[in-house]
């Protein structure tokens, strides 16, 4: 399975990258893409929600009136969850949503969703990119030479390149991210996955393991 290397105007360059089929050519496991999402994002939850239960509420504690004979219900003192400003029952404590998944499904995920991918026709290979300076006209007009200029896209690096990753930092459908930094949840939200020449042996080494 190969791919023709795409220069920064979009043209052939006359390469082509050989991907590996165990990597790029697999059934995707639905199942596990789902757990890499959902672990990713409840990764990104701060957990700090918090409300007031009974025993934290500021109010007296004397009971209101006597239990019985008023023709009243019972209702105890005035923090009773029945009332309005009364405490919360069972209300939400600070807490870590983060929870563990083995490498092995990890990397069967990242494998689904990249074939996944590659069979949309939504997977291109680019030459490295090695801007002068930071200039994010300069990335926008590779976005255009690509026809990408409209499309949420995900850059993925074979090195650190500071210069690549803060021109795209301000474009709202531009990512840019290194190779050992992706995820299942990066590659499906981008319409388009754009493998730097250079990243793409690298991407197969970390997914064969």
């Amino acid at each position: 399975m190969e791919l023709v290397v795409l220069d920064r105007s979009g043209k052939e360059t006359g390469r082509k990258v050989t991907l590996d089929e165990t990597i790029f050519g697999v059934e995707p496991n639905t199942h596990a893409v789902y757990l890499e999402v959902k672990q990713y994002l409840a990764s990104q939850r701060q957990g700090t929600h918090k409300s007031k239960e009974r025993s934290e509420l500021s109010g007296s504690t004397r009971k209101l009136h006597r239990q019985k004979g008023t023709g009243g219900s019972r209702k105890g003192d005035i923090n009773n969850p029945l009332f309005r400003g009364g405490a919360r029952v069972f209300g939400p404590r600070p807490r870590d949503y983060r929870f563990k998944l083995n490498k092995s499904l990890k990397r069967i995920a990242k494998k689904s969703v990249f074939s996944q991918k590659l069979k949309e026709n939504n997977l291109k290979v680019v030459e490295d990119l090695n801007f002068e300076a930071p200039k994010t006209k300069d990335f926008t007009k590779v976005l255009q030479n690509l026809g990408l200029a409209n499309k949420k896209a995900l850059f993925i690096l074979g090195q650190s390149n500071k210069n690549v990753y803060l021109s795209s930092r301000n474009l709202q459908d531009a990512k840019v991210l290194g190779y050992n930094e992706i995820s299942s949840y990066d590659i499906l939200k981008a319409n388009e996955v754009v493998l730097f020449e250079s990243s793409v042996e690298k991407i197969q080494e970390n997914l064969r393991k």
